[in-house]
């Protein structure tokens, strides 16, 4: 066997949120996302929305894609039950965007180590996504994080870290250094582009490509660094993840600026691009 990529595709970046427009029956996207091609649906649960996601699973069946969890436990105690809907729905992964938000890193290990324990007795590969306004919510806090528990494994989705640093463009060698350390301690990646002050940008807006450029070089270095460590029989998930407004940014009237659909294809053919070509 070799080594694999597989590409998801968002189900809260397929939402509209356009007034006066209703929403896509639900069988929609996934009939959407199964024709264009990705291997996988992306769900965000928070614990009182299992019941509906576990409605899922008949189109998941039906339209072949497998699924990946985001999951939002509120508390300790609420991640075993998102952990419960992965196995129902044979998920390949839960990433956590976890509500919990010790102050100190001393306060987070345990939080980690708690939940790293919870996935292990449930048989699921877990990861923590570089998120604001979640466990590991800045930058700085994070590489402390990896420091004390260096077996925790990372979902990078850098956006948030250019927008909490406020980074500029050409890169200080520090920040440099800070996100490469990030992307080696990294098992899946997202798809969004950022700015050093907004979250989600147009990607072919002529002024944004000096930082399109950036995130598809950070891809790029995760990438082959992700298949330097692993062995030939591990499978890479990239997740497109555009989100609509407010992260998507509309004008006067509410109307996006850009067609996120066709980003999203047009960032998964960048990195299958990256992956054909490894270094």
């Amino acid at each position: 066997m070799t080594q694999k990529l597989e590409i998801y595709q968002s189900l809260w970046a397929m939402e509209l949120r356009q007034p006066g427009v209703p929403e896509r029956p639900m069988e929609d996207n996934f009939k959407m996302a199964a024709e264009a091609g990705y291997h996988g649906l992306c769900i965000d649960p928070a614990i009182h929305e299992i019941e509906d996601c576990l409605k899922l699973k008949p189109l998941y069946r039906d339209y072949g894609l497998m699924c990946m969890v985001n999951a939002f436990p509120a508390s300790l105690a609420e991640l075993p039950p998102l952990l419960g809907l992965a196995t129902e729905l044979e998920a390949s992964l839960v990433n956590v965007i976890g509500q919990v938000m010790p102050l100190t890193v001393e306060d987070g290990i345990p939080v980690i180590r708690q939940w790293m324990s919870d996935a292990e007795q449930a048989g699921l590969p877990l990861l923590f996504e570089t998120h604001r306004d979640c466990t590991l919510n800045d930058l700085f806090y994070t590489l402390q994080l990896i420091e004390a528990v260096p077996e925790m494994r990372l979902c990078a989705d850098l956006s948030h870290y250019v927008i909490d640093r406020e980074m500029r463009l050409p890169l200080s060698e520090t920040d440099r250094d800070y996100m490469h350390r990030i992307l080696e301690h990294s098992d899946c990646f997202q798809g969004r582009i950022a700015n050093r002050e907004q979250v989600q940008v147009q990607i072919d807006f002529p002024q944004h490509q000096d930082w399109v450029r950036q995130f598809r070089d950070w891809w790029k270095d995760g990438i082959n660094m992700w298949r330097h460590r692993n062995d030939e029989n591990a499978t890479l998930i990239f997740l497109c993840e555009l989100g609509p407004p407010p992260y998507a940014m509309t004008d006067a009237n509410q109307a996006e600026l850009s067609d996120r659909w066709q980003e999203a294809l047009t960032i998964r053919s960048w990195v299958e691009e990256i992956w054909s070509s490894p270094d």
